[in-house]
């Protein structure tokens, strides 16, 4: 994620002959911009020769390791630590907003970014509800919140009891499955998917995160969910209690979802909306700013009205509804986006639903329901100069992007913190080595005598311990919700191809103009990819230890 200033770092080191200052160019053919080596030197980028036969292989791979490790050196000065933005927004596809006319909003978690505190209050609530309702264990009641057990996108296999991360290419992230608050063993997971690590497809979440047997956790108010779920496992587990998981799960589930559809959330936040609701002045911000260069507006939320009314009057102010062009509330996304047959209703200032059939939605009026094939007759808003902003990659961006043509804009609020780690020097320095210890591994693998074996095992034991502590800066049972050690995960995969845009929060929006162009980096195919550090050399491109790799073809 840092290729950028590392390459800019690297143009330095070229520049400078890996030195303090500028070097004259040398007319050695075989590393080009290095200045003659002074005695005992060595250019860590240039191939040094292999051993002849006999001689101590070992020493050799020790001295690549070596070199290897001041060339990282070099390419990292102070500097190159705090290169990313955590206001900034993101592209996943080129988008110029000078084409968007029409902008959208979802409510919860985008025009409204609400406070952590607001998931202990869920877990307990729903916690109490499995004592008191569903009569499960009142021993159950001593567990508490705890904020850093879980990340989004986590999948939930509910016949084995298993929450874990899974990448881009349906692989088990080993070392982040649990059962319960307990990991369990590499080995213990191979087993239980028939000897792999892999999850088949038929078996992995559909179109919105729901497979037949496992599901992804894909919102913000899934994090006390999974820790609820995670909790009662561990009570039964931990007292042997027998149970059947697909029951837990359910009742888990339910729990979850009484406290919302019971209004307990919308009741705490109404109530403190100074300590739940976040950036409402810098929504207000963003919209004002919006309407005032022309633009037009519209809310699609599943929330209903009198509490979506309370949280827009405390951000916004109480004529907030001129805003908007369209709004609607208790709109049952996903279903939406994709059911016909549910109508716009009409609701008063109180409420009251109104029985006429709505020929047009007008500026200022409240709709409940409808579906978003006679929101695009009736408003003939379509196509690319409509983006719709959403903090739930299924239900609120998908159907947009893939049947509509929509574009869309993902709010990802775990973002800021992780750019923060990402710019940390421990973050920076942690992965650039791990990066060039896994090409000194991928070169170095040629020489398979005993020694070497035993170099090579050292090497890969010190990637491993690297991978790890890249991944406990984030989250020390299951990592970046980005990555699985140096693959995306399979919530990336869906981030990438459900938006064009995402960003911490809507606020971002007020760092461009309104006709800013957005450019996603050419991110390289394999083939394609950058060189490694290993292959640096100055001022040429000749690929080091290319020796090493002779036999390959």
């Amino acid at each position: 994620m840092a290729g950028a200033g590392l390459r800019a770092a690297a143009r330095r080191w070229l520049l400078c002959g890996g030195q303090g200052g500028p070097r004259a160019a040398s007319s050695s053919p075989s590393c080009p911009g290095c200045g003659p080596p002074g005695p005992g030197a060595h250019c860590p980028s240039t191939p040094r020769s292999a051993p002849a036969d006999g001689a101590d292989l070992s020493a050799h791979l020790w001295a690549r390791y070596q070199d290897m490790r001041r060339l990282v050196h070099d390419l990292l000065p102070p500097e190159v630590c705090s290169l990313l933005n955590p206001a900034a927004i993101y592209a996943n596809n080129e988008i110029s907003l000078s084409d968007v006319e029409v902008y959208g909003f979802d409510y919860d978690y985008t025009l409204a970014q609400y406070a952590d505190a607001l998931h202990p209050e869920i877990f307990s609530a729903a916690r109490d509800i499995l004592i008191e309702h569903y009569k499960y264990p009142e021993g159950i009641r001593k567990y508490d919140y705890d904020p850093s057990f879980a990340i989004r996108g986590l999948h939930y296999d509910i016949q084995k009891s298993l929450l874990m991360k899974i990448d881009a290419f349906h692989y088990v992230q080993l070392g982040t499955a649990y059962r319960g608050l307990q990991p369990v063993p590499d080995d213990e997971v191979v087993d239980l998917y028939g000897g792999t690590q892999h999850i088949p497809l038929y078996q992995m979440s559909g179109f919105y995160g729901k497979g037949p047997s496992i599901k992804q956790f894909m919102d913000i108010f899934s994090l006390p969910e999974m820790a609820l779920l995670s909790c009662v496992v561990d009570y039964f587990l931990g007292h042997g209690l027998e149970f059947d998981q697909v029951h837990l799960y359910k009742d888990v589930t339910d729990a979850i979802r009484d406290v919302h559809v019971k209004g307990l959330m919308y009741q705490w936040i109404e109530q403190d909306m100074e300590k739940y609701i976040l950036r409402g002045d810098e929504t207000f911000a963003v919209l004002s700013r919006l309407v005032a260069h022309g633009k037009q507006l519209f809310l699609i939320t599943n929330s209903p009205f009198s509490f979506v009314d309370k949280g827009m009057r405390h951000m916004v102010g109480p004529d907030w509804r001129q805003l908007f062009d369209v709004v609607i509330v208790q709109a049952d996304k996903p279903n939406f986006f994709t059911d016909r047959r549910k109508p716009f209703r009409k609701l008063d200032e109180k409420g009251s639903l109104h029985w006429d059939r709505i020929t047009r939605l007008e500026k200022g009026k409240i709709y409940r329901q409808g579906n978003l094939f006679d929101f695009l007759r009736l408003t003939e808003w379509r196509g690319p100069r409509v983006l719709y902003f959403g903090d739930h990659l299924y239900s609120d961006l998908a159907d947009l992007m893939l049947r509509h043509g929509w574009r869309t804009g993902a709010i990802i609020p775990e973002l800021e913190r992780e750019i923060r780690i990402i710019n940390t020097e421990q973050y920076m320095h942690s992965l650039t080595w791990q990066q060039a210890l896994t090409g000194l591994l991928e070169r170095m693998q040629t020489y398979q005598d005993a020694e070497s074996r035993q170099v090579l095992a050292t090497w890969m034991k010190e990637r491993q311990e690297l991978r790890c502590i890249t991944k406990a800066l984030f989250n020390a049972q299951f990592g970046s919700i980005f990555r699985t050690f140096h693959n995306p995960t399979y919530f990336s995969r869906r981030l990438v191809r459900f938006s064009d845009l995402y960003m911490a929060s809507l606020s971002c929006l007020l760092n461009y103009s309104v006709d800013f162009t957005f450019y996603p980096r050419r991110t390289p195919l394999q083939h394609e990819a950058p060189l490694w550090m290993d292959q640096l050399c100055t001022g040429c491109m000749k690929t080091p230890f290319l020796g090493d790799m002779a036999h390959i073809r």
